[in-house]
């Protein structure tokens, strides 16, 4: 997708407008999308980019700027690029009521993964819960079985055995057979569905705060 196209999708979310769908910009984009803004002193609307354009010279990173948009796009970036978790987005200045602000629109399939992971987690530990509930009835009727079938071929000791003194056979103990019929758990998969709910909680409020404070710090240096 060249940069024009990009910016086109991307540039209406910055702001909402009035013909926007309301369930795509409010209840679905918000999970792997990260707007924000920040007020520009109006000497920094014509250096604004110059500033950021450090942030945007890294490994896998490519990215188009006109006078008041930038479009950038990341691939394969290094752990090492300060914005590494976002894989595109768009900036741009536009005047306020009180002088330019900095529009920024990033978008970042490690928070979706991170978002989804869970509910992909949690449909395992209902899965292992279901074939576990359909494989007792079953494990019932054969460990039923089983122990008629040991009643039934059970042998008595011959009397020349009892009186010397002979072991009796020995039985398959319990605790084996209660190993082998030990069902599956769903515990790891609510232990990992936990992590990665607490990962996205943390790096969605975290990555936020992080990439504004980023380019507030990049439009100060002189």
């Amino acid at each position: 997708m060249s940069a024009p196209d990009q910016a086109l999708q991307l540039k209406p979310a910055l702001r909402s407008s009035p013909g926007e769908n309301p369930v795509n910009s409010r209840f679905i984009n918000w999970i792997w999308h990260i707007r924000g803004s920040l007020a520009l002193a109006p000497e920094q609307s014509s250096d604004a980019f110059d500033k950021l354009d450090p942030l945007f010279r890294q490994t896998g990173t490519s990215f188009e700027r006109t006078h008041s948009t930038l479009v950038f796009r990341k691939k394969d970036q290094a752990a090492q690029d300060k914005m590494s978790v976002f894989d595109g987005g768009v900036l741009q200045i536009e005047k306020g009521m009180a002088g330019p602000v900095l529009h920024y629109h990033l978008t970042s399939r490690i928070l979706l993964f991170c978002f989804l992971a869970p509910l992909l987690f949690l449909g395992m530990a209902q899965l292992t819960i279901a074939l576990g509930e359909l494989e007792t009835p079953s494990t019932e009727v054969s460990n039923a079985f089983e122990d008629s079938a040991e009643k039934d071929l059970e042998v008595p000791m011959h009397p020349i055995d009892v009186a010397l003194g002979a072991p009796a056979p020995e039985k398959e103990s319990s605790k084996d057979s209660d190993d082998d019929d030990k069902e599956p758990s769903p515990t790891p998969a609510y232990v990992l569905a936990a992590i990665f709910a607490a990962l996205y909680v943390v790096g969605r409020v975290l990555e936020s705060r992080l990439v504004k404070a980023l380019f507030k710090k990049s439009l100060l240096s002189s």
